[in-house]
């Protein structure tokens, strides 16, 4: 904590992307205890995402025996994989703003740089520079989340944004890790393909879908401002089970500094101010 003009104490300055990037930051004041608090939760839930995606992972590749009897909890366990593995994304996300730990830039991109390794082989700085790229010019020309030619168009869009982000590095770490598997440790190519590579997919489709499309597609009429995003109308449950509230795309946008676990209370603050403006 500082001290200002007035010699009194002066808040704690947290900046939300964790550190000043090409004039995307907004600063924003949180004093020292809610700091704390909020990167206490956050690494906690980071934490508990991050162990139960190893659990599953290595249990369902190094110990979990794949036949026609155990399918149907295959099948489970690559849906649960998927929603953890999107819960890895929203965490890395989390850290491009600074908000998984506040205040701590270093942490925030060390934890980010893991959790996008671990989740596709991507590069830090180029998704952290990409994602602060789709704010300052979210959903037109210069955001690369955004497929400018085809903003009504689903799968010509998704092509377009798996063209961008999944490169030759990617590509390279996928093949690496189901070669060392396969071929090194003989896990059966069948469990590699519904555990692993399926739930990898499956996560970059539902990323896309609710953090991409839905929220910044121009097939539901004019947006609200010049965030042009929109929010689902999900409720907490559902928005959790979805995307990690990613869904509520536009209060992101209007606050990207709010971590994703608090996003449902924001989101309800937010929809209960606009009676009061209208």
């Amino acid at each position: 904590m500082t001290s200002g003009r007035n010699g009194l104490a002066a808040p704690f300055r947290v900046t939300i992307s964790g550190e000043v990037m090409s004039g995307v930051a907004v600063s924003h004041r949180i004093p020292p205890r809610a700091a704390r608090a909020q990167a206490l939760i956050g690494l906690s839930l980071a934490t508990l995402i991050l162990g139960a995606w190893l659990s599953l992972h290595v249990y369902a590749l190094f110990v979990f025996t794949l036949d026609w009897q155990t399918l149907p909890a295959a099948l489970i366990m690559a849906v649960v994989q998927c929603w953890l593995s999107v819960g890895l994304f929203i965490v890395s996300h989390d850290a491009m703003h600074g908000s998984l730990a506040p205040g701590r830039p270093r942490l925030n991109s060390a934890i980010g740089a893991t959790l996008l390794f671990l989740y596709a082989g991507f590069v830090w700085s180029r998704m952290r520079d990409a994602h602060h790229a789709h704010h300052r010019h979210a959903g037109r020309s210069g955001d690369p989340d955004f497929d400018e030619d085809h903003p009504t168009r689903f799968w010509r869009w998704y092509a377009t944004f798996i063209r961008r982000y999944f490169g030759i590095r990617s590509v390279l770490f996928v093949s690496t890790v189901v070669t060392l598997y396969w071929l090194v440790l003989g896990v059966p190519m069948a469990q590699i393909v519904l555990l692993y590579g399926l739930p990898a997919i499956a996560s970059s489709l539902q990323l896309f879908y609710f953090g991409t499309w839905r929220p910044h597609n121009h097939c539901g009429g004019a947006f609200a401002d010049h965030h042009n995003a929109r929010s689902d109308g999900l409720g907490v449950l559902a928005s959790l089970a979805s995307c990690f509230h990613f869904g509520y795309h536009h209060e992101h946008h209007l606050a990207p500094g709010v971590p994703w676990w608090r996003l449902p209370s924001h989101r309800h603050a937010v929809v209960q101010r606009e009676p009061a403006r209208a």
